[in-house]
């Protein structure tokens, strides 16, 4: 039974590092199936929500076990899903041991973000090249640069403080309008709409939308459910700081 037990584990922990940094509900739950594949565990059931793993082996034996993990749902790490799948492809292929898997997972769930001043930069990259995207000229895009650069330290200020999802996409989505609106007093020929559509992308749940339509595809109808209204969520809430700061603004007269 410890054997089964360890072996479970280590698909079912692999399986909520891939969920909890970003990778799609049909991937952990393919990962998982196919680790437990690969060390021959023959009668098991795998269920990946967006936000919880349910996992089972051996039910008919008298090794048997199961596991039940909530994932809450977090940013993405494209590095880590990366190294987890590599490590997964291994251990399919018999290249890497049960003592060896649990380290090299270890390892996986470790790799660092990126430096704050790598996030920073290229933050304000980002919301400059979509300012001047969507019609902005060279003063709007490097309004934006600033902008998206400020949002980006005052996000990871708020994400120290270990504060609410909901909570810095008003506040962030609020500062960028501030920061826009107070760049268009300074100078009157800036275009503030281009400046905040461009600084506000960072914001914008894209993967979330894009996850929970592929996950409606596949038939994972819940999972995509909860990743669309969290999509919807967070774009309600950045519509509720921009359009805060414009009306008082506004009410200001000085738009």
């Amino acid at each position: 039974m410890a054997v089964t037990k360890e072996i479970l584990a280590l698909a079912v922990e692999t399986g909520d590092a891939l969920l909890r940094n970003g990778a799609e509900v049909y991937r952990v739950e393919d990962t998982v199936m196919h680790i437990l594949d690969a060390y021959e565990i023959e009668n098991y059931d795998v269920y990946v929500l967006s936000n919880g793993i349910f996992a089972s082996a051996n039910e008919d034996r008298d090794d048997s076990c199961s596991m039940v993990r909530h994932v809450p749902l977090g940013s993405t790490h494209l590095g880590r899903i990366a190294a987890l799948n590599e490590l997964s492809r291994e251990i399919c292929s018999h290249e890497c041991s049960l003592q060896d898997a649990w380290v090299r997972l270890d390892h996986c769930k470790s790799i660092p973000c990126n430096r704050d001043i790598v996030q920073f930069f290229f933050c304000g990259l980002g919301s400059a090249s979509f300012g001047y995207l969507f019609g902005g000229n060279l003063t709007d895009a490097v309004s934006a640069f600033a902008a998206g650069t400020l949002l980006q330290i005052f996000l990871n200020f708020l994400s120290r403080r270990k504060t609410s999802k909901f909570t810095k996409n008003i506040l962030g989505s609020a500062l960028v309008t501030m920061i826009s609106l107070l760049a268009y007093s300074m100078e009157p020929g800036i275009q503030y709409d281009k400046v905040i559509i461009g600084a506000i992308m960072p914001l914008v749940p894209g993967i979330a939308l894009t996850t929970s339509i592929r996950d409606l595809f596949n038939g994972d109808y819940l999972s995509g459910t909860i990743h669309m209204i969290d999509a919807v969520l967070t774009a309600f809430c950045i519509a509720v700081g921009v359009g805060a700061v414009i009306t008082l603004y506004r009410m200001g007269g000085a738009i």
